[in-house]
């Protein structure tokens, strides 16, 4: 069932919750929310062995949003979901919603285990891509072109141009579009795609990634690991998409 509850700004966050036990909040990544995307399959497969709230971001699903957006933002949404939860809860972000998943685990003393799989950070050498996407994006939605700024995303994320124009003509395009606006969510949770400093986050941290991932998304969950001091775990034959039976059982043994 559907319950709302209200951020610190007054939007409304849709979330619902789901067995019992220890608290852990599903955040998602890019383009994602409860109707779309890996983590309701996730939350099935944990079952009842934790009790598991998944929400929608704001700017998604049935959350409402609220103009000027900040990370802040997101951040006492996750802190007004925790409160509704009642007492501490462990975090569980995918990709992009990994970032955002350690900024409000350093922020919020509700936040007791953060789990991040394949967050997207990046060396060195790639952050001139990761610059040159934001300022893309940016100027996509400065000017209203969601679809252009759906196009910049899904570049970013490897598609091939073809594959990017034919699906320009699939019945998802519409909703990717209007999801567009909070892919800048998603790049301002990112920072400036380094990895941030977590040697002060006193919340324990498990890294994911998935054993058939290429280096480079395996990256971002090392680099956590080490920054954090925190624990990298490669879950064998996965990719960047997940299966929710792996996700689920790493994810359990780690919060129970």
């Amino acid at each position: 069932m559907t319950e709302f509850v209200q951020s610190a700004d007054g939007t409304a966050i849709a979330y619902e919750v789901h067995g019992t036990g220890p608290t852990v909040v599903l955040v998602d990544g890019a383009m994602c929310f409860r109707g779309s995307g890996p983590m309701r399959g996730i939350a099935d497969a944990i079952g009842d062995a934790l009790r598991v709230v998944l929400y929608d971001r704001r700017g998604r699903g049935a959350s409402g949003d609220t103009a000027p957006f900040a990370v802040e933002r997101e951040v006492e949404d996750l802190a007004a979901i925790a409160a509704a939860a009642g007492g501490p809860v462990a975090l569980f972000g995918m990709s992009s919603g990994g970032a955002l998943a350690l900024r409000a685990a350093a922020a919020l003393d509700a936040v007791n285990r953060v789990a991040v799989y394949e967050p997207p950070f990046m060396p060195e050498p790639a952050l001139p891509g990761a610059l040159a996407y934001t300022a893309e994006l940016g100027e996509t939605l400065d000017r209203g072109d969601r679809g252009a700024a759906v196009e910049a995303f899904l570049r970013r994320v490897g598609m091939p141009p073809e594959a990017v124009a034919g699906m320009r003509h699939s019945p998802g395009w519409a909703g990717m579009e209007a999801l567009a606006p909070t892919l800048a969510y998603d790049d301002a949770a990112m920072g400036d795609s380094r990895v941030p400093a977590l040697d002060g986050l006193d919340a324990e941290v498990l890294a994911l990634a998935g054993g058939a991932s290429p280096g480079f998304l395996q990256y971002g969950a090392r680099a956590v690991a080490e920054a954090s001091g925190g624990r990298f775990e490669q879950l064998a034959g996965q990719t960047h998409d997940i299966a929710p039976g792996p996700a689920a059982e790493a994810l359990v043994a780690f919060v129970r």
